[in-house]
């Protein structure tokens, strides 16, 4: 790959993501071409892009000169069809558009002869397959994903993701080329939800269970997990932010991917959530009421109910890191560094389940599946074998 100066990154969709993508890039100095089929989707990002940099000036986190010169690095260009001539000289072309499969396929297999063979070709994909992404080209061994966070100019994490039949050392190099742009990567195996989207399942899951179950209403939820346990939101609230829509479509891909297992089943109060269009905060109403005037529920700031909820909740995160590990999705370090990086948990799971002593999660699960005898609740094997041998993760 060429020196950083000189490395010629290429975008493909010009949506929140792939401007983001661009503007991350660009400010670490490269110049970046954005592709986009549409007109309006141009000049909504060039203007998205020369709004987030003002704001970077304004509060005095790089000048009104640097600010200029990155958006002097950032070209743009609407596509006729499947014309991505405009790639020709980029050594990465990072693909950022809707998350359908045989779309991102098509757009991959006419790039792929555009472009050089050294170039490496990237998904920002989320929820699909980088294995059935990459089969669609004639060379599947320099395609990975890279996923970011949104908003990509905020949020430092990035997955780096090998396919089965992705080069090693692309990978690698693409995981060194994100860490100069400034991003913590970590690296994952090509499985449904990748690190973060699968780990976090739970978060969302269980305290819809809770809720279900009438055990506590969802601004107690929310309150346990916040007061009781760092978190920054409550898992109601983030699916609210996150969208009712986007967050069940997550967890049902996750579902499906993994061919159902319970752990993973999604909820049909959410589901009725979105067949109601109650998606949350885009449409003012969600788990909770944003309209104006609209009362705010308090909770019920009960210390032994609150904690029942987060020792809950917890056990079925660090079950599911535990298994993350279990399976080679990627190493304990990189697990807990995407969840306090990724959607900025506390502390790491791992760590976490070392502090509270792995012995009694386990405990708290075999307690739970015996309660009711549902598999989502079964321990991993990893922490029953942990437990017994008076392992931890960590020295």
């Amino acid at each position: 790959m060429p020196s950083i100066e000189n490395t010629q990154v290429g975008v493909l969709g010009a949506g929140a993501m792939g401007s983001g993508i661009a503007q991350v890039a660009a400010t670490a100095g490269h110049p970046v071409m954005v592709v986009d089929a549409k007109e309006s989707a141009i000049e909504k990002a060039r203007k998205g892009v020369h709004k987030s940099l003002a704001r970077d000036v304004e509060k005095g986190r790089i000048t009104a000169e640097q600010a200029k010169a990155v958006e002097q690095r950032i070209r743009f260009a609407t596509t006729a069809g499947n014309d991505y001539s405009v790639f020709r000289e980029c050594q990465v072309v990072i693909e950022a558009i809707v998350e359908h499969l045989e779309t991102k396929r098509n757009a991959f297999k006419a790039i792929e002869p555009v472009v050089s063979e050294g170039c490496v070709l990237a998904t920002n994909t989320s929820s699909l397959s980088v294995a059935a992404i990459a089969a669609a080209c004639k060379f599947p061994t320099r395609v990975i994903g890279l996923h970011f966070f949104n908003p990509a100019t905020v949020l430092p994490l990035v997955e780096v993701v090998g396919a089965i039949a992705s080069d090693r050392s692309v990978v690698e190099r693409a995981r060194g080329l994100v860490t100069r742009w400034g991003k913590v990567t970590v690296t994952a195996r090509d499985t449904p939800g990748f690190i973060v989207n699968r780990v976090a399942r739970p978060f969302y899951g269980e305290a819809l269970r809770i809720y279900e179950e009438g055990i506590a209403d969802v601004a107690t939820i929310d309150w346990a997990l916040k007061e009781l346990g760092g978190f920054k939101m409550g898992p109601f609230e983030l699916m609210d932010l996150i969208g009712n829509d986007v967050n069940y479509a997550v967890t049902r891909s996750v579902f499906e991917g993994l061919y159902y297992d319970p752990r993973y089943r999604p909820s049909v109060t959410q589901r009725r959530m979105v067949e109601a269009g109650l998606l949350g905060r885009k449409t003012q109403v969600g788990f909770y009421d944003y309209r104006a005037g609209a009362p705010k529920p308090q909770p019920d700031s009960e210390r032994q109910l609150g904690t029942k909820i987060f020792d809950r909740v917890l056990a079925m995160l660090i079950n599911e890191a535990a298994e993350a590990v279990l399976f080679k999705i990627a190493s304990a370090d990189d697990i807990d560094l995407a969840m306090t990086k990724g959607v900025n948990y506390p502390k790491g799971l791992l760590a976490w389940a070392d502090d509270i002593g792995i012995p009694k999660v386990y405990e708290r699960l075999v307690a739970l599946q015996d309660e009711y005898g549902d598999d989502r609740y079964r321990p991993s094997a990893l922490l029953k074998r942990m437990a017994r041998d008076g392992k931890r993760f960590y020295p």
